[in-house]
């Protein structure tokens, strides 16, 4: 079943991910769900930072992450808890003490991540000048006689 047309089997290379062509439509679709939401930055850069940090109150966080507003890093750390991706433990403290910290499904996620760093510190040169020949070319084009 695919996610985009329950109607339609679910697509899937022949050698991705196990080489074989049976499809769990539940766990396809967790797959899908989970990429969705880890591939966002911000969830990247949250896991990084307490990957990093160990321990972080938000406001530390926040400034471990960088830019982020609150409204956004408030829905990122909520969805993460709610997959059990970090901890939340509240204080019970005046004024109220909130530090999150990864579990260790969150740690392993981070350890899997790792790859696209190390990845992009492999192709950086190569992607770099590919982005330079490809802008190049798309000025020459804007650049070419109007009609």
């Amino acid at each position: 079943m695919s996610i985009d047309d329950p109607t339609q089997p679910a697509r899937r290379s022949p050698t991705w991910p196990h080489g074989d062509d049976k499809v769990d439509p539940e766990l396809d679709r967790l797959v899908r769900e989970i990429i969705g939401r880890v591939a966002d930055k911000w969830t990247m850069l949250v896991i990084e930072a307490l990957a990093e940090q160990g321990c972080l109150r938000f406001t530390q966080l926040a400034a471990q992450v960088g830019n982020v507003s609150q409204k956004m890093l408030t829905k990122t750390v909520r969805q993460m808890e709610a997959d059990g991706l970090l901890v939340r433990t509240v204080y019970p403290v005046v004024p109220p003490k909130v530090e999150y910290r990864l579990t260790e499904m969150g740690m392993s996620l981070g350890e899997a991540f790792c790859g696209v760093w190390l990845w992009a510190e492999r192709h950086r040169q190569t992607i770099e000048a590919s982005r330079a020949a490809y802008e190049a070319q798309a000025k020459a084009q804007d650049d070419g006689p109007t009609v």
